[in-house]
Parts: structure tokens; sequence; C-alpha cells
């Protein structure tokens, strides 16, 4: 009996210590890590919506589905919207800035899983698909083709600005 309860009695000990080793290091990491991730989103905001110098994050209810985040521009500069849709591998989050003229400013990709080569050529802007929308209103980017051999990456990149342009839409109507 000694020699069965002494193995499992040292692996549950160290599985314990590794356990609080790995809570400790988590909950030193986790402010460090959240800086991180603030400076980078504003850096995507501001890479998106280059006029303003800062931004006012909005709590705005019944948008469209998909749209997470949306932040005013300073100086009445336009809005930005974070956005989620579905791709060929998952899910994508994209960064859209709409100037108060009613035009995209830019679109950038925070994340994916799209297949690489192939699905990514929409999301990371290999091709240049996402400078496409870069200047144009909602109908206008309605009509930019998608990319053969990555439909559904480029179409889920289409409908992501759509999904913006329908938040701008609503903000807009509600006079905000």
């Amino acid at each position: 009996m000694k020699d069965i309860l002494k193995p499992i009695i040292v692996l549950a000990a160290i599985c314990l210590v590794v356990t609080a080793l790995l809570a400790y290091v988590n909950q030193i990491t986790q402010p460090v890590i959240k800086e991180a991730e603030e400076k980078a989103a504003a850096a995507a905001r501001t890479e998106v919506l280059s006029e303003a110098k800062d931004f006012e994050k909005l709590d705005v209810k019944d948008m469209p589905e998909g749209v997470l985040e949306v932040y005013k521009g300073s100086d009445n500069s336009g809005y930005v919207f974070i956005v989620e849709t579905k791709g060929y591998g998952g899910k994508i989050k994209f960064i859209c800035g709409i100037t108060n003229d009613g035009k995209m400013e830019a679109v950038k990709t925070l994340s994916h899983s799209e297949t690489s080569g192939v699905g990514t050529k929409a999301v990371d802007n290999s091709s240049g698909y996402r400078d496409n929308f870069a200047g144009k209103t909602k109908d206008e980017c309605d009509k930019v083709d998608t990319i053969t051999g990555a439909t559904i990456s480029s179409t889920a990149f289409k409908r992501a600005v759509s999904t913006a342009f329908d938040a701008y839409d609503k903000i807009k109507g509600a006079g905000q």
C-alpha cells in the first residue's frame, strides 16, 4: 500500500506547487500584458483614423451583430469600429476607421486564423486587398471584388466593412 500511496502524494504535491507558481507568474504578468494590449489597440485606432488625436469609447446599444467596440475620434474626425466576423478558418477581428464624411479611411486585421497563403491574401494585406477599401463609401466598398481562391476570407472582409458602415449609419442617425 505504501508503494502505491507515496508516488500519488509526490505527484499531487508537484502539481500543487506548479499550479501555485503558474498562478503567481500569471498574476505578475497580467498587468504588463494588459498594458501592452491597450497600447497596441490605441496604435491600431490611430492607424485606421489618423486625424484623431484621442478616442472616446462609446457605449452604444443595439449595434449590428459583430460590432464589439465603438470609438469616437477627437475633433469630429470620425469613428472606429472593432468588428468580428466568421471567415474560412474561424473568427476574424477587424478594426475599421470611418471618417465623418462617411468614407472608409482604413481597415486593419487584428486577429485571424485563415489558411496561410490563400485566405491570408485578404486579411493580412499581402495582396493589397484592404487598400481597395480606403477612401470609399459603403456603396463603393460593396462593389469591391472578392479574391479568387480566397472567396470566403475576402467575403468575410467585405462583410466586416459592411457591418462597420451599418454601425456608422446607426450612430450618425442617433446623432452621436
